[in-house]
This record gives structure tokens, C-alpha cells and sequence, in this order.
């Protein structure tokens, strides 16, 4: 997605575990010490999934003798995007996977392992194998990792007892499955604090599901809650009124500052921490028939341990450069960066271009020459058939592709998520083709 790239993270890149936690990795555990000669590399690219394939393409574009090594443990590569529409019958989830070594460039190097530590100041690391590798430049583009276990109880009912999640390939169809059968009774729908893939999602799969009831005839009678952990339906308040229309014509139940903590699928129960107006928190306990989670999202292990991140886990980079703020060599993109811009794959896809250039330009000992302004998109699929087009950049100001009203539900958007916007993700930009991706230079 960039600009017209809305290629929405909806639920942003692929979904692999890039990382390990070094104090848990059977080697680790077995007291096994790393090769002490590094294996050496020209650029080495942590993470296969948009960023990480996307970029690799994008630097062989500009550079196609340049030497690139992706680190990177999956077989499978997801456009996650897509599954909130797999979640209300509207798209084939066949279609949403690829085999990973089909998607990296054939020049580029594949080591199909993870990450276990980073040593920045001697610009090497070590994989879940045991190898040190040594590089002359890095990329780090691993995402974020989804907190199943921040909820308690979850992890044991996910995909039965009615409770389900669009943010795993395997559980969207379950969401079909249970959005056709529920006739009636209490439908649940949460969101976790921030920052999460697509901030948008957890709405999606509520406005869908309601806009298929309705068309049954269901509607009237199932009670829909939507338990919002944040204080605002919608970070950007731009589009608040539009989505608050959809809120009232779907008669919803918005609780904000309200999140899940635990769940008992047998029991049809979940409990919610919900805060006042005091900042005063109170357990409030809900039985449910159908239960839809967006679960915690938190940085991975490895980054955090390591000099890499900031205080809170995320890859540190400058949010215009987004180079590494201590170390010039290295660079960070997509969910698993500091940069406070809106976790999709949008973000990413001009997110490319930026290192793409900035990385090439230290290179040659020059200065960065792209800024990256942070533009995101979000798709809201606020009905089967509409779509609010959200498109906006760091504050939150608009920044619309098309010249139309964008807080507008259209079919046009509709028809760009559903048919266009796939397309552009697997054939243009995992192929380094830039189309309405480029930022501004400095």
C-alpha cells in the first residue's frame, strides 16, 4: 500500500518468528558457544516477510550486483491483509499464502533460520544454528510478535468454544464458519492498547460480520459489543464520524478504555479490565456466544535484550531515515521499528524506498536523501461492499491517493482492497516495483 498502495496492513506483514529468545534456544540451553569465525556478508536483511522481500527486490533494482542475505526460519509467506475479508466469506485464503523461496529474489542468499543475538558494535550476529555472521550492513525487519498468552485462558480455547481471531491464517476461516451459524445471542468483538498491526482491524472484522447479519435479517437480534482498550473508536479523528455512523446503524455497544484479560471459552465468559473517568480499573465479567480477539502485540524477545531497542523493545531508528540512531550501519522498517506511524503494510511499502536509498547513500559515505513521512492506510471495510479509505501520515494528517472525500464509504475502495490491492503486494512490490511508493527527498 503506499499511497494508492493502500496494501493495508490490515494485519501487516507475514507472520513468521524472524527472532529468538537467546536464553530459551536449545543451543543456548545446552551451553554451546557460537562459531568464533563469523561468516561475512555484504547486506544482511533480518526478516522475510514484506519488508524484508520487498526491500531486497527494491536495493537489486537500483544495485542488481549487490551481494543480499535474507535470514528468515518460514517456508510460508501470508498477505495478511486479506483475512479480515476471509473472516466474512470474501476472499479465498488459499490465496493469501505463497511458499517463501517462490517470493525471494533468486541473486539473494536465503539462510532459513532465526535470530538470536546482535552485536551491533562488532556488526555480527548469531543464528538459532550456532553461526556468527559478520555484515557490512543490516536491516532489521522482523515485525512484532502476537502476545497470545497476555490473555489468560485464551490460548487454550482459540478456534473452538465460539472464540476465534482474524489475525491467524488458520482461525480466519473458523470467523466464517461461526459469523454464518450465529442467529442470535451476544457477539463480542476487542481490541488491544496500542500498537497493533493495522489499528483499523479489529474494527473490520466487526463492521463486517454486522453487515452480514443484517443482510440475513439477523441483526435485531444479537447483542454486539465492541470492547475498545483505547480511549477513541479511531486514532486519526478525521474519520470518527463516519465510523460512529456505522457504530449507531449496527446498534454496536462501544465500551473504550476496556480490555480483555481473560478468557473461559467452556464457560462462554470473558472478563475485562475497564477504567473510569478516575483512572480507576474494574474487573467487569461478559458472557459471550461468539468471541472475535485482536491479542496483545509486544516487540520479540531478541530485540528487546538487545542494544538494538529502545526502552520498550522496538528497533530504534530516526523516524524520517530510519536509520539506526546509534548505529549508522544499520537499519530498521516495518512493525518491529520506532517509528510512530501506523503498523501496515502501507507504511512499509514506502518504508522500503526509504531505506532502499538511505541505505545506498551511506554507502557511498553520503547523508541520507529520502525522508519517510509516515504514511499509513487502513481500508475500514465498514460494509460488505464499502470502504472508508484511510489514508494519513504522521499527527495524523490526511493524505489521500485519489482526489475524493476520504472519509467517504465507497464502492471504488471496496473493489481496490478486494481485486487491486493483492495484485500490487504479490507482483509489484515484493518485485522492487515502486509504483506510487515514492517518498520525498531531503
Amino acid at each position: 500500500m503506499a499511497s494508492m498502495t493502500s496494501l493495508t496492513n490490515d494485519l501487516s506483514t507475514a507472520e513468521q518468528i524472524t527472532t529468538a529468545d537467546p536464553t530459551t534456544t536449545p543451543l543456548a540451553a545446552n551451553g554451546w558457544k557460537a562459531d568464533t569465525q563469523p561468516v561475512g556478508h555484504d547486506v544482511i536483511i533480518v526478516g522475510g516477510g514484506a519488508g524484508g522481500i520487498g526491500l531486497a527486490a527494491s536495493l537489486l533494482r537500483r544495485e542488481p550486483a549487490l551481494q543480499i542475505t535474507i535470514i528468515e526460519p518460514s517456508e510460508k509467506h501470508y498477505y495478511q491483509p486479506a483475512w479480515t475479508l476471509v473472516g466474512v466469506g470474501q476472499f479465498n485464503p488459499d490465496n493469501t499464502v505463497k511458499p517463501t523461496p517462490n517470493l525471494i529474489p533468486a541473486t539473494v542468499n536465503w539462510l532459513k533460520h532465526s535470530a538470536i543475538a546482535f552485536d551491533p558494535e562488532n556488526n555480527q550476529l548469531t543464528l538459532s544454528d550456532g553461526s556468527v555472521h559478520r555484515y557490512k550492513n543490516l536491516i532489521v525487519a522482523v515485525g512484532l510478535k502476537l502476545d497470545w498468552g497476555g490473555i489468560e485462558g485464551l490460548e487454550e480455547t482459540l478456534g473452538s468454544n465460539g472464540v476465534t481471531s482474524n489475525y491467524r491464517f488458520d482461525l480466519a476461516p473458523y470467523t466464517w464458519s461461526l459469523v454464518q451459524k450465529l442467529e442470535s445471542g451476544r457477539a463480542i468483538f476487542t481490541q488491544p492498547g496500542m500498537p497493533i498491526k493495522c489499528a483499523g482491524a479489529p474494527q473490520k472484522a466487526l463492521y463486517l460480520s454486522c453487515s452480514y447479519w443484517e443482510s440475513k435479517g439477523v441483526l435485531s437480534k444479537i447483542s454486539v459489543d465492541f470492547d475498545n482498550a483505547g480511549g477513541v473508536l479511531f486514532g486519526v479523528a478525521a474519520f470518527v464520524p463516519a465510523l460512529m455512523r456505522y457504530i449507531a446503524r449496527y446498534k454496536v455497544n462501544l465500551t473504550v478504555n476496556s480490555n480483555l484479560v481473560a478468557v473461559d471459552g467452556a464457560a462462554g465468559k470473558a472478563w475485562f479490565a475497564v477504567k473510569d473517568g478516575d483512572g480507576q480499573i474494574s474487573r467487569v465479567e461478559k458472557s459471550f456466544d461468539f468471541l472475535h480477539v485482536v491479542p496483545p502485540q509486544v516487540p520479540h524477545d531478541v530485540i528487546k535484550a538487545s542494544r538494538l531497542g529502545n526502552a520498550d523493545g522496538w528497533v530504534e531508528v530516526d523516524q524520517k531515515t530510519l536509520q539506526h540512531v546509534r548505529y549508522p550501519a544499520i537499519f530498521g522498517l516495518g512493525d518491529g521499528c520506532s517509528a510512530p506511524n501506523a503498523k501496515t503494510v502501507a507504511a512499509v511499502r514506502k518504508q522500503i524506498v526509504v531505506v532502499a536509498e538511505n541505505l545506498l547513500a551511506t554507502r557511498k559515505k553520503l547523508a541520507p536523501v529520502t525522508e519517510y513521512d509516515g504514511y499509513g492506510a487502513c481500508p475500514l471495510t465498514v460494509e460488505i461492499g464499502k470502504i472508508v479509505l484511510a489514508e494519513f501520515g504522521y499527527g495524523g494528517k490526511l493524505m489521500p491517493t485519489f482526489p475524493l472525500d476520504p472519509t467517504v464509504p465507497r464502492r471504488s475502495a471496496w473493489i481496490l482492497k478486494k481485486s487491486v490491492l493483492p495484485a500490487i503486494y504479490w507482483y509489484l512490490m515484493l518485485k522492487g516495483r515502486e509504483w506510487l511508493a515514492r517518498p520525498r527527498k531531503v
